[in-house]
């Protein structure tokens, strides 16, 4: 007889084991009282991510300007360089010979010059002279003419000799820039990055590729793109694009291998052009780079915080989901519940949910024991105090939750 109460005892502790659970599975007392608990609003913190892609404040693509071999790379990928530094030199042997060509034409150009001029005061000295000897009726008018027409000669001499030197001048100055253009430089600070092309690869300015690049990467900008609804209850929040963009909160990066960026980054441009193919608008957010942490070219998330202050927050211990889809157990006046579906932000913390449809301020949903009701069922609501008396009352039959603590219990064993 001692043995059957003891089996009967066991039995009775499996089955109130069973009942028992985390979400959803918690003790049913059998006499359908279920917890109740109010839908009011809170204050939520929460995050929205977008993906993004880093570039450099300034990335500058260096390309030669002239035609010619390489013979010459002063840096190394990664190297950082500093504004004028020279990073390539190209042959240079024709353009040296082009300015010594140039040069030439100038300097011959200008004795012509001083030939022409010369010639001109002595045109004058002689018309001059025809001058006075006409007055003093010593010559007639042709000679007068004749010494006229020498004079104006020599001026319109003189005249092109001095456009043929300035167009000497021209050429010489281009071809001294040619030559320049044999030292390719940084146009500004950075870092270099791939060096594409060797020593003897020809290159000229219609070369496809770069020599390289140069990325000023001290401050990074990441670029991503916010939805046209994002953006829309943005500005209308905040006053227009300008407001928007000044009054955005700090914002985060998540890297590549998971990991957040150290630094805080700051939005300070917004295009005013919806993308018609994506339906966003195009946001970069400026982030410090004091480590060179980051590289132009790589890629990683913007992390944008969102602080609401009527949101509704429920555990997520009274959620439960079929096929990625979230319903709670909602209570009308009948005291019966209905199976609601509910959408939630996707960013949570674990533990809570913040809902953005299906529940309303006054609602009523259960909180335990899910696993046992049924869409239309009829409950005998109770508060979250009755529901943890209940559990605490239980909890005497057992100090360990088994069958065993059930059955020591109740024969008195420790």
């Amino acid at each position: 007889m001692k043995r059957l109460h003891l089996f009967l005892l066991v039995a009775v502790a499996a089955c109130l084991v069973a009942c028992g659970g985390k979400q959803g599975g918690a003790p049913n007392f059998g006499d359908n009282e279920y917890p109740i608990e109010t839908v009011g609003t809170s204050s939520a913190l929460s995050q929205t991510t977008y993906p993004a892609t880093i570039k450099g404040v300034q990335d500058v693509e260096i390309r030669p300007k002239i035609s010619g071999f390489i013979t010459r790379i002063n840096v190394h990928e990664g190297q950082t360089v500093g504004a004028g530094q020279v990073l390539f030199v190209i042959d240079n042997e024709t353009y040296q010979a082009a300015v010594r060509q140039a040069q030439a034409a100038v300097n011959q150009t200008q004795a012509v010059i001083n030939t022409a001029e010369a010639q001109l005061n002595t045109a004058k000295l002689q018309y001059d002279n025809s001058v006075q000897l006409h007055a003093n009726g010593v010559i007639g008018d042709f000679e007068l003419q004749s010494a006229k027409n020498t004079y104006t000669s020599a001026q319109a001499q003189v005249n092109q000799a001095k456009a043929s030197l300035a167009q000497a001048q021209a050429s010489l100055a281009s071809a001294k820039e040619n030559l320049s253009f044999t030292y390719v430089r940084s146009p500004a600070s950075g870092v270099v990055g791939s060096l594409p092309f060797k020593v003897g690869a020809l290159v000229s300015s219609a070369s496809q590729e770069p020599l390289t690049t140069v990325s000023n990467n001290s401050t990074m900008e990441i670029y991503f793109s916010m939805t046209e609804k994002d953006v829309l209850e943005m500005t209308k929040s905040s006053g227009g694009i300008t407001a928007a963009v000044n009054s955005y909160p700090p914002v985060r990066l998540k890297l590549a291998d998971g990991t957040t960026y150290p630094h805080e980054g700051k939005v300070v441009k917004m295009s005013g052009v919806i993308d018609p193919s994506t339906g966003s608008v195009s946001m970069i957010a400026r982030f410090p780079n004091p480590e060179r942490l980051l590289k132009s070219g790589g890629s990683g998330s913007v992390i944008v915080p969102r602080e609401n202050g009527s949101a509704i927050v429920i555990p997520q211990s009274c959620v439960s989901e079929v096929q990625n889809k979230k319903f709670v157990y909602v209570m009308g006046a009948d005291n019966k519940v209905k199976y609601t579906e509910i959408t939630v932000n996707p960013q949570n913390d674990g533990v809570n949910y913040v809902v953005t449809s299906g529940l309303n301020v006054g609602d009523k949903y259960v909180t335990n024991g899910l696993t046992k009701l049924s869409d239309g069922m009829e409950i005998v609501p109770i508060t979250k105090e009755q529901y943890q008396k209940k559990i605490d009352e239980a909890g005497k039959i057992g100090t360990d939750g088994t069958a065993k603590g059930f059955v020591d219990a109740m024969t008195g064993k420790k």
